[in-house]
């Protein structure tokens, strides 16, 4: 989990280099949700480095869930944090979307919304397609 939730992190340091280039708004703010997503995913990983790394059939479906619940979350805070989708629901709709790569999507204009969360929005699909 932690090294998914600090792969996370870094699209959205991405998203926020480019938020910065476009100064859109929101770079603080994609910032903030990247460094909370690398500081979640590095303690986890320092707190687990001394387990066994021998993985069962049983411990690769948690794995497989607990990812895909981690990523949904950690991918809800750009949106949340910069109010651009002020419902976590719909900010965790956005996300999931994104990762499932089914392009359903709850925002009416997508352009209105910064660059960088477009970028975010955009590297959710990726990731999603790249099968995490």
């Amino acid at each position: 989990m932690g090294v998914l939730l600090v792969c996370n992190g870094g699209f959205m340091l991405t998203a926020a280099m480019v938020s910065f280039y476009y100064d859109d708004g929101v770079t603080l703010e994609i910032l903030a949700a990247a460094l909370i997503t690398m500081g979640v995913g590095a303690l986890a990983m320092l707190l687990t480095r001394g387990h066994k790394r021998e993985v069962k059939k049983r411990d690769g479906y948690l794995i497989v869930t607990l990812g895909w619940i981690f990523m949904a979350l950690s991918g809800t805070l750009p949106y949340v944090i910069s109010q651009s989708i002020p419902s976590f629901t719909n900010a965790f709709f956005e996300t999931m979307s994104g990762y499932t790569t089914t392009g359903a999507s709850i925002l009416n204009d997508i352009e209105s919304i910064p660059k960088g969360l477009l970028l975010w929005r955009s590297l959710t699909h990726w990731v999603g397609g790249m099968g995490i």
